[in-house]
């Protein structure tokens, strides 16, 4: 039955990110919830069906994949408060370049904040956690889930720079990218509240971990 769920769960995760998405069903929802609506609705789903996907794989019989080692509880604790700044300052932001770029921040192309890091930061955090834990969790139910996170997000971004390009026309995606990068970490600058509100958010995550999760964090 662990199996059986965690299988189900994982195909309605990716049912939910193909289908809204697909022409007609997204133009068909943004008709009648607005875009805004449109992707807090998704967001919200999305958010659902990932909490159902995190414990069905927690209760997914275990099946060893990857050699523990002690050091790679640390990975987790060193890449999530970037993961957070990432994702923090991109909904913080609105970007033209990406999704969930709803954020009160207009997009100045000459100074393009957190998008100077990553056109699409909020895959950016999500390969970051995804690839973080799945050193951390070796047993094969997690590195399927953190595995298809970490590719998914990575591929994503691939796939809707060449989309944006199509939509946009060369001429406008070469003005508005022009000072952005897929990933480039060397570009971080943060401002103080994004960087507070990051710190926030992971420290919520590390206080609600183990009484969500089932997990504490912490190595000791």
């Amino acid at each position: 039955m662990g199996w059986l769920e965690f299988t189900a769960a994982l195909l309605l995760f990716l049912a939910s990110h193909a289908i809204p998405v697909r022409p007609p069903v997204r133009p068909w929802l943004v008709r009648r919830l607005g875009l805004r609506g449109y992707i807090l609705s998704y967001s919200l789903l999305s958010l659902a069906i990932l909490a159902w996907l995190v414990m069905a794989a927690a209760r997914a019989p275990y099946v060893g994949v990857l050699p523990y080692w002690e050091g790679f509880r640390w990975v987790p604790l060193l890449l999530m408060p970037l993961a957070c700044l990432l994702a923090v300052a991109g909904m913080m932001r609105q970007n033209p370049l990406s999704f969930g770029g709803l954020g009160l921040r207009a997009f100045d192309p000459a100074e393009p904040g957190i998008l100077a890091v990553s056109r699409h930061p909020l895959l950016a955090a999500m390969a970051l956690w995804g690839g973080a834990h799945l050193l951390a969790n070796g047993d094969l139910a997690h590195v399927i889930l953190f595995g298809l996170f970490a590719g998914f997000a990575w591929i994503g971004m691939g796939l809707i720079d060449l989309r944006k390009q199509r939509q946009l026309g060369q001429a406008e995606w070469t003005r508005l990218s022009r000072n952005t990068a897929r990933l480039n970490l060397a570009r971080l600058r943060p401002s103080p509240s994004e960087a507070a509100l990051a710190g926030a958010v992971f420290l919520a995550l590390l206080l609600l971990h183990a009484p969500v999760i089932g997990y504490h964090p912490l190595p000791w």
